[in-house]
C-alpha cells in the first residue's frame, strides 16, 4: 500500500479560531489558532483506509466520523495551519501501513529438553546445598 494520499483541500474544513492560555493583550484581539475538521465518511479516501480510521481509538475522531485538531502552538496562523495539516496527514498514514500478521512460534524440543535440564541440575544444586541429617 502506499502512503503518498492526497487529499483534496475542500474536504477539509479549516478556521481560525483565538487561542486559549496565557499571552496578554494580543491573545483576545488575534485569531492565531486553527481548528480543523475532516469528516471521514464524506472524504474520497479508500474505503480501507476510512474503515481503518473509523475504528481507530483517537479522542480526535468523534463518533460522527469526524476528525477535529486544534493547533495553537504557534504565534502565527500559518505555521498553525501547517501544524494542523501535518498532524491530520500523520493520523491518515498511520492507517496506510499494513502491519505483518504474528504467527505464534513454539519452542524446540532440544530447548525444552534443554530447559528442563537446567531446572533438574539448578534443583540438585539447591539440594546439595540444604542440611544434612545424620
Amino acid at each position: 500500500m502506499t502512503t503518498a494520499l492526497n487529499i483534496p483541500e475542500d474536504e477539509i474544513q479549516i478556521s481560525a479560531i483565538r487561542a486559549q492560555g496565557a499571552g496578554g493583550q494580543n491573545v483576545n484581539k488575534v485569531s492565531s489558532a486553527i481548528h480543523l475538521r475532516f469528516d471521514i465518511n464524506a472524504s474520497t479516501l479508500p474505503e480501507l483506509y476510512k474503515q481503518r480510521l473509523l475504528t481507530l481509538s483517537d479522542r480526535r475522531i468523534n463518533k460522527d466520523g469526524i476528525i477535529i485538531i486544534k493547533a495553537q502552538q504557534y504565534r502565527t496562523q500559518d505555521k498553525n495551519k501547517t501544524d494542523a495539516l501535518n498532524r491530520l496527514h500523520d493520523i491518515i498514514n498511520r492507517v496506510t501501513v499494513s502491519r505483518t500478521v504474528r504467527r505464534p512460534t513454539k519452542p524446540s524440543k532440544n530447548a525444552k529438553n534443554k530447559r528442563m535440564d537446567s531446572k533438574a541440575k539448578r534443583g540438585t544444586l539447591k539440594q546439595l546445598r540444604s542440611r544434612i541429617d545424620d
